[in-house]
């Protein structure tokens, strides 16, 4: 072939990163990208999700801001506040974020930006979608890559507290296996990716898991619930987030959906997975269980907590694993939560995800294509994915271990480390520019991550790095 435009490549996985690398690579020119999602539809869990200026930088390039940005919510402050008493330990302004990195930090429902993508991908003729089509297996790794999918047929499952939960499948028929040669194979599939299995399997490796030991309920509350509450309805109109800390867990709250619901996402101990499958990271919870868990949390968070319908409680585990030995076997690559789950507490996992895509779009297409030695071609791919590795494993490593450090000290119980935390909690109030804990909200922490420009960075190295793989 004579461009790297006409690789036919697949994507296994239509959350966040499949979505955002199918629409980078439909933008950058790429003529055949197929996605293959084993879900029925796009049913996202949860609802809320933030927005972070380097992940609307990639969004603006790709033409769907603009949309997703109108249902958001605009954050011009957050606030760190004791849980048990509603005490506040630190106020950030964060009114000048667009003024300095160009883009504004932003929550939403996961549903406007998942859509916002799908409606994006689905204007681009390059794209084909195959809902209910799981990976099963990897025949071939290089030079071009065979893929085995199976059909799945699918049966409808009931949401808990509102949210869209993906359809789960019935029983699968091996018989009815297919197979599909590409030219690249990308797995955005999640932390339980069939592709990573594949990948480390054929190389003699393994995905060592690692326990957090946190869960987290996710919750969504309607304005019609909250309307007679004159404390949460402010909340509700605000354009803060609000994070309630207390010693091994907390509870991060913000208004989505144009102001129409309010988002509540925790972190507690993962104490009841014992019975639970272990194809799952999601169980049905009790009401009385979620109240126990934050029975010591000022009344506010208890009134609302207590507006969650008794059925409708589901918890999720939240999990994470080891730093993987590597990203890409010959023409097969790993993005997102496939290769680098991350803890909530810094709110860039999808935004992680989505800057992979963008980086694998700008290195592919400099992938140098011979129409006479496909060999060729494949060892300029194999050497183009190993620059995306250059290009983000050390990053998305830094992030990931600052989440897991943030959370740590947001749980302190008592004692002098704890009291140090509050301390530099305190700290900030003088000047609003000094550090904080809690690294998410931190002036130095928001500078580094939402000043990022991922292709910029790729369209600097990439000359470098790639003459660096052999």
């Amino acid at each position: 072939m004579a461009s790297p435009y006409d690789l036919k490549i697949a994507i296994v996985g239509a959350g966040m990163g499949g979505l955002g690398l199918a629409l980078s690579l439909a933008k950058k020119g790429f003529k055949h990208i197929s996605v293959y999602e084993a879900a029925a539809d796009l049913g996202f869990v949860g609802a809320g999700i933030q927005m972070a200026p380097n992940m609307a930088r990639i969004l603006d390039r790709l033409g769907c801001w603009a949309e997703i940005e109108k249902e958001a919510t605009n954050v011009q402050e957050t606030s760190i506040r004791q849980g048990s008493t509603d005490k506040e330990l630190a106020h950030v302004d964060m009114s000048g974020v667009a003024a300095l990195y160009a883009y504004p930090h932003c929550t939403g429902h996961r549903s406007s930006l998942a859509g916002g993508l799908y409606k994006a991908c689905q204007a681009e003729p390059a794209v084909q979608f195959h809902f209910s089509t799981a990976l099963v297996g990897v025949d071939r790794f290089e030079p071009q890559p065979v893929l085995r999918l199976r059909k799945r047929a699918p049966k409808a499952t009931n949401g808990a507290n509102g949210a869209n939960v993906a359809a789960a499948p019935q029983e699968e028929d091996a018989s009815h296996d297919t197979t599909v040669e590409v030219d690249i194979l990308l797995g955005a599939d999640g932390i339980k990716s069939a592709t990573r299995g594949a990948m480390l399997g054929e190389l003699g490796l393994t995905a060592e898991e690692f326990d957090t030991g946190q869960a987290s309920y996710r919750i969504m509350l309607t304005r019609d619930q909250m309307a007679g509450d004159a404390e949460m309805m402010k909340l509700m109109d605000s354009n803060l987030v609000v994070r309630w800390i207390g010693e091994r867990r907390h509870i991060i709250a913000y208004p989505v959906a144009g102001k129409t619901v309010y988002n509540l996402s925790s972190a507690q101990p993962d104490i009841h997975f014992a019975e639970a499958p272990s194809a799952t990271y999601t169980t049905r919870g009790s009401k009385s269980a979620m109240l126990g868990v934050f029975a010591d949390f000022c009344p506010l968070v208890q009134r609302m907590l207590n507006m969650v319908p008794e059925g409708e409680v589901c918890e999720w585990r939240l999990r994470q694993h080891r730093e993987l030995p590597t990203w890409v076997h010959g023409s097969v690559a790993l993005l997102g939560d496939a290769c680098h789950p991350t803890l909530p507490h810094l709110s860039q996992g999808a935004a992680m995800a989505i800057e992979d895509g963008a980086v694998l779009a700008e290195v592919l297409s400099r992938v140098a294509s011979s129409e006479d030695r496909k060999d060729q071609t494949a060892s300029s791919i194999r050497r183009c994915l190993k620059t995306y590795e250059l290009l983000r494993k050390e990053r998305t490593s830094m992030l990931v271990d600052m989440a897991y450090h943030s959370g740590r000290v947001l749980h302190l119980g008592e004692g002098a480390a704890r009291e140090e935390r509050d301390r530099q909690f305190a700290a900030h109030g003088a000047d609003g520019k000094k550090a904080i804990p809690d690294k998410w909200a931190s002036p130095d922490v928001q500078k580094m991550i939402y000043s990022y420009d991922c292709v910029a960075e790729t369209e600097a190295e990439f000359d470098t790095l790639y003459a660096s793989v052999q």
